[in-house]
């Protein structure tokens, strides 16, 4: 068919509507998902070479799958953990774990693995012979905020929605800069002072450079633990009652992550021994937010500020929900 053929022919589906705006859509799909060949280093130090999108991909971390779910790929996704309940929708897909034979993996066809690095730390037997299945495996976890716009990035090149993920970026600093401005006018010596407690049977805080507390400083919160020392290159960090109880007068908020890593509740953290002479346990000032808001590299992360936001500055009503 002609240039001048293939003209009229679409001109001539114009007329029809639907049927034309189907194609259209079709047509993008296929343009993005035929992008060129790239490679690209995951967090073991790999280089991937990725000959066109993977289309059969096997979450093994929340993170992931909730991302790659917002980059529209609900039916590239075959296989999550069962820790895995958001979306909602996701429930429905088939379970895999770090501790199941290989055997299983190859049953169901995946021609991509998403892990992080401590599983393929814990599990390096299995990962190998799944590699030697042909399949490949891809280790990504960000700390920072930045190395988290890398990382859907790299999801994006990984599956062909390259445009997405930059999509996904873009709509992720507009409405941190929404949030931000709520407190924009507020002079940083008397924004409220917060300790963020990680785990609490430890102790302990989150890294300064965590994404946690990125969150909490983008609703408007000053780290009191600044000088928390990184435990073995993770997010969380080591600190101790004794040096919490050394800033008892200046902690005007308590926060505690809550799920699987601290499962708390506020009756413990306020009859905890000592922690009466804090100054936010004394006017009640202590909140619990589940951690996958705060600590996870998704667009919930937002959701997370915007309520920490509410924790910080109560008076300012609302912030609204993602």
């Amino acid at each position: 068919m002609s240039s001048s053929n293939s003209y009229n022919f679409c001109s001539s589906l114009s007329l029809r509507g639907p049927l034309a705006v189907f194609l259209a859509i079709v047509f993008l799909v296929v343009v993005q998902r035929n992008a060129p060949a790239i490679d690209l280093t995951d967090q073991s130090g790999k280089t991937i070479h990725v000959e066109r999108p993977f289309t059969r991909i096997i979450s093994l971390y929340g993170a992931h799958t909730e991302n790659l779910v917002r980059l529209g790929l609900d039916k590239e996704i075959i296989g999550r953990t069962g820790d895995d309940d958001y979306p909602p929708a996701i429930v429905q897909i088939p379970e895999f774990s770090d501790k199941d034979d290989p055997e299983k993996f190859i049953a169901a066809r995946p021609d991509l693995v998403l892990i992080r690095p401590m599983i393929e730390t814990s599990h390096p037997e299995l990962f190998a012979k799944l590699q030697q299945a042909g399949i490949t495996i891809v280790s990504l976890q960000p700390t920072t905020v930045d190395q988290m716009y890398a990382y859907w990035r790299n999801l994006g090149q990984l599956t062909g929605t390259a445009d997405k993920a930059e999509a996904m970026i873009r709509e992720f600093q507009t409405g941190l800069a929404e949030i931000r401005e709520r407190f924009a006018d507020i002079p940083a010596a008397k924004r409220p002072k917060v300790f963020f407690e990680s785990i609490h049977a430890k102790m302990r805080t989150f890294s300064p450079d965590s994404i946690t507390l990125f969150s909490l400083e983008s609703a408007g919160g000053i780290n009191i633990a600044s000088d928390a020392p990184p435990r073995h290159a993770t997010n969380i960090a080591e600190y101790g009652k004794e040096q919490i109880l050394s800033h008892a007068n200046d902690i005007d908020v308590f926060i505690a992550q809550t799920g699987r890593m601290n499962r708390v509740d506020k009756s413990t953290l306020m009859e905890e021994p000592g922690f009466q002479a804090i100054k936010a346990v004394h006017d009640g000032r202590v909140y619990l937010i589940d951690e996958k808001l705060v600590s996870r590299p998704t667009m919930r992360l937002l959701l997370g500020i915007r309520q920490l936001c509410e924790m910080l500055y109560p008076s300012a009503g609302q912030t609204g929900n993602h």
